[in-house]
Formats: structure tokens, sequence, C-alpha cells
């Protein structure tokens, strides 16, 4: 009885002592910017552009002067996640279902959520749209913005929040912004992990009138260098939207000093590829898409006061595959998952604390193409060897200078391509899209995944934010292969434009041995929109409509896997609908 005692009397000291170990945990915030270049900031010499903001940010902090990342999106974002080479996790490419993450790995949200972090994004996911797929099924609570690799329109979109579909609110980074910045203070007491992976200055080449005003007549004095073509329109545009960006990050940290949590957040602040054009970027080769230099290395920022000393550099090689074993090193918190991580812990190198730091090479991958990365040489894919020292444009192969270095590069490269490239599966993406979740209800089935028979069109070359039009004659279907996981009953809505004259088509969506039927009677005709906010003619990827929803009914769906089709029984006008959207929610 009486150790009993003692033990009740400890027991709200052990408590008070967890309480304080969890308020003392870093928060954690990653800026992840999209299409922007290394030399998309004032920091590294760029005097076309100004932002004071992220400058002072990396003032703040240490920067990787040597960080890389995937020469595109979808990849970049998964070895983030994960600390794995992109090609062991699934993702070979940015749409299509191939920037899927595999359902075996386990994403840096997820060591974090259990570790009794609160976690959300704000912004471009990127890695898959359907559960399991969707951010809320990988260790994200609060999920604002879109999955898909671009978005048509800027100015209050269609979005999604938590699986709901919503309009947006202003600017899509002023909103991304807001919310963050409202999730923060919710949550200032306990510790939060937020991902902020904002998606410009991807296309559409969009930014508000404001930032605007000082590129729109502004020849830019430092350009591309001379074997790039560049638009000048396009670099415009795109400093425009970096400088909106940098207006952002300074209202983003000025909320964490007004809160008074400044010191007790680690901040980070990279971009997912090199830049979406060729435009100054230091005189480095290629750009995204690019394994050069030019298309894979990225600005690194860190700020964590009092931890990592402000104002200081290193040249170190690192990237993307190192930031989940860098993250849950400096919260202290237990890397989950199985799988083993190709990165590793920076918090030596960012800590200062006289370690050596061993030799090592990176490697970039992308589309069959291979390079290496040492500290000193770069391997490009096609054989070359540069001296990045004394030729950091890649201009002369010094691999006859240094066989030894070269015959080192060559065979990591093809190790790489043997034992690493080999886990993606040859060929198209042909895993079918899931639909039901055990814990979550919805499901979205855009037009970006769905194969369209016959003489139907998609609205632009780039799928990614799509709808399918041209629906006129009857035998013509759209449809996706799916796995159903969870069978049961399913309310089905289609997000839909229809003009007056077309009014009375009839549609069916069939799976299996069930189908219903709707007859569309409400009008919805909005017209196109997208290209007067455009500051550069946007090049393959689809202006957008306001979509409306229709409710079809609800669907009986058997596990396994099947088609889902939409088809039209009866068009009476011209077409019948224009499909942006197929939305399952799972009923009781």
């Amino acid at each position: 009885m009486k150790f009993i005692k003692q033990i009740l009397l400890l027991l709200p000291l052990a408590l008070c002592l967890s309480s304080l170990s969890g308020a003392n945990r870093p928060n954690v915030i990653v800026i992840l910017t999209d299409d922007q270049g290394w030399g998309d900031l004032s920091v590294h010499g760029n005097t076309n552009i100004s932002t004071p903001n992220i400058d002072r940010l990396a003032s703040q902090g240490m920067e990787l002067e040597r960080f890389y990342v995937c020469p595109i999106c979808s990849p970049t974002r998964a070895e983030f996640m994960t600390g794995r080479y992109n090609p062991r996790t699934g993702v070979k490419s940015a749409s299509r279902g191939e920037e899927r993450m595999d359902l075996d790995e386990t994403t840096i949200f997820e060591s974090f959520k259990e570790a009794g972090y609160n976690t959300a994004a704000f912004g471009k996911w990127h890695n898959g749209m359907q559960p399991p797929y969707h951010p809320n099924a990988r260790g994200i609570d609060e999920y604002y913005g879109f999955c898909s690799g671009h978005w048509g329109h800027y100015h209050s979109p269609m979005l999604e929040h938590n699986g709901e579909i919503v309009t947006g609110e202003g600017f899509v980074i002023d909103d991304f912004t807001n919310r963050a910045m409202d999730y923060i203070e919710e949550k200032k007491d306990e510790p939060f992990f937020v991902y902020l992976p904002y998606c410009t200055p991807h296309s559409p080449m969009q930014v508000p009138e404001p930032w605007w005003v000082k590129f729109e007549d502004n020849d830019l004095p430092l350009r591309a260098r001379d074997d790039q073509q560049e638009n000048l329109s396009h670099s415009q545009a795109a400093l425009a939207m970096c400088e909106n960006i940098d207006w952002n990050v300074g209202r983003l940290m000025k909320k964490l000093d007004d809160l008074e949590i400044a010191d007790n957040t680690i901040v980070i602040y990279f971009s997912d590829n090199g830049p979406n054009g060729y435009r100054w970027n230091a005189d480095m080769k290629g750009r995204k898409g690019s394994v050069e230099e030019g298309g894979v290395r990225s600005p690194f920022f860190i700020r964590w006061p009092g931890n990592i000393k402000s104002g200081t550099k290193t040249d170190t090689i690192a990237g993307s595959i190192d930031l989940k074993a860098t993250l849950t090193d400096l919260a202290g918190i237990k890397n989950t998952g199985t799988l083993p991580m190709d990165g590793v812990s920076l918090k030596s190198l960012l800590m200062q604390t006289g370690e050596d730091w061993p030799d090592r090479l990176y490697i970039n991958h992308f589309k069959e193409k291979t390079s290496v990365r040492s500290q000193r040489f770069r391997l490009g894919f096609e054989g070359r060897l540069f001296d990045m020292e004394n030729d950091p444009g890649q201009r002369i192969d010094v691999k006859d200078k240094h066989p030894e270095v070269y015959k080192k590069l060559l065979a990591a490269q093809k190790k790489f391509d043997r034992e690493v490239v080999r886990e993606l599966p040859e060929g198209p993406d042909k895993r079918p899209f899931v639909i039901g979740h055990p814990e979550l209800t919805f499901t979205q089935l855009p037009a970006r995944d769905a194969i369209a028979t016959g003489d139907i069109e998609r609205s632009g070359k780039a799928p990614n934010c799509s709808f399918y039009m041209n629906w006129k004659n009857k035998d013509d279907v759209i449809y996706w292969d799916a796995d159903i996981q969870v069978e049961g009953n399913y309310q089905a809505r289609v997000y839909y434009t229809c003009a007056e004259e077309d009014l009375g088509t009839v549609l069916e969506l069939s799976c299996g041995d069930s189908a219903i039927t709707k007859e569309v009677t409400m009008v919805n005709d909005p017209p196109w929109v997208g290209a007067d906010d455009d500051r550069s003619l946007r090049k393959g990827e689809s202006y957008v409509k306001d979509f409306i929803p229709m409710d079809l009914g609800t669907i009986r769906l058997d596990k396994g896997e099947n088609r889902l089709t939409l088809s039209a029984l009866e068009i009476p006008g011209e077409q019948s609908i224009e499909m942006r959207l197929v939305m399952l929610n799972r009923v009781p």
C-alpha cells in the first residue's frame, strides 16, 4: 500500500515532465516551392529580383549550397517524405498514376504523427489522390489544396479540404499561407509539423497585379546563358511569382514572431527541381527535367534559433533523401517504418559538432538518365565528367584527366541503374485507381486519371487539370480501371458543364452488375477561365471552367478490381456533358 501511495504521489510529476517534454519538442515548417531555380533568389546574386524575406531566412540559419533534388516534382516529394531514392518509392513521373507513392512506404508525417505531432499540409500534394495515397491517409491530419501535378487557375479555384471539394479564397499562395498561419495559431501550444508545398512559379504563369507591375516591362538585365533560349515573358512572370512567395514567407515568419514560437520552430525552405524555363541560373547547365546541375540543384535554408548558428553555410553535398532522417533526428523522435533509407541525418553538419563528414556520392535519376555527383565532380548521363569547382557550367569533359574518378562514378551510375532503377516496373503505370478506404469515405476520380474512347477529347494536352469534352456519340465512354478495396454503397456525384441546348442527356455510371442513371436537367454553361490572368502564354495546359456537382444516386460496388464506366445513354443535343470529376462517398 505504501508503495502504491508513493507511485500516486510521483504520478503528477511524471505527467508534468511528460507534458514539458512534449512542449519543448521543436515545431517544424517545411516550405517547398515548385519549379523555382537556385538562381531565382536575390541572396544568390540575381539582381533581377528582390527576395528580402527569404534572404533573411537564409541569414538566420544555415544554407546548404550544394543541395540536390530530382528533375521534376513528384519524385522530389517522394524522396523528402521517405528518405529514399524515388525509384524505390514507385514514383516515376508526374501524372497518369505514375506519381503515386508505394503503400509500403512510411512518410515523414506518419513518423511525426506517431510521436504526437499535429500534422498539416497546405498546397500541392502530387503523390496520389485517391486514399490510401491521399495525404489524409499518409499521416496528414489537416489537408487543404490540390493533389494533382498542376492546376489550371490560381485565383479562387476549385480545391479540396480533407477530401471535400471547396472553392479557394483569392490567389492560391496567399490562400495556402493564410490557412497555414491559422493552423499554426490554433496549434501554437502543441508540437506541429506544417508542410507548405507552394505551387508556384509552376505554370500557369499567374500572379496578382501588385507583383506583376515591376516585371511587366522589365527587360531583365541578367539573362540565361548564350546556349539557352529564354522566353522573356515567362521569366518575368516566374520572377514576379517568386517575389509573391517571398512576401508570403515574410508573413509566415512574422506570425511565428507574433506567437512567440520562432525560437522553437525549425523552418526549412527548398524547391522541388530546377527552373521551369531557361533564365538566369548562375551559368548552370540544364533546367527542369534535366539531371544536369541546373536541373537538380535547389536552394536550401534551415533556421532553428539557438541550435543552428545563424549566417552559416556549407558546400557539403546533400539532398532531399536526407530530410526525413535529419528532421526526425533533430526532433528526437523515432523514424517509423521498416524500409531502409538512402539518406542520412545532417544533424552533425547543421549543428557543426566537429565530427568528420564522410565523402559520399549523390545520385540524380529521371527517365533512364542517371547523373552522379561527388563533392567535386559530376558524371553526366551521357558519360562526360565535369570538374564542378573549376567548370560549374559543365563545358569541359575531364574524364581523360581524371580516369580514376571517372571509373568510380561510372561504377556508381551502373550500380544505381542495376539495383535501384530496376525497382520501377517498365512501361506505363498499370496500377488500378483505388476506390474505398476503411477510414476515409471519399474517393475522387478526376478526368486526369480516366481513359476516354472514340471522339471524346481532353481539354488540354497535359492531363493533370484537364476535363473531357466533345462527347457527341453514345458509343463513346469514360472509364477508370479501379480496385474497390471496401465494398458497399457509394453516393456518386459528377462535376459537369452542360449548355441549355444539350439538356436531356442521360448519364449512366456502371461497375460490374451495378448501374445508376440520371438525366441532366440543370444548365451549367460557364466560360473558359484562365486566359485573362495569364502573364505568359501557356502551352499544352488546359484552361478551366466552373464545374458544378450533380447527384447521380447511390451505386453498389463490390470488392475487387473492376472497371467504373460513365456512359451517355441519350444525347438529344449536340453533345453530352463536359466532365471534370466523379466523386464517390461511401454511405452506411
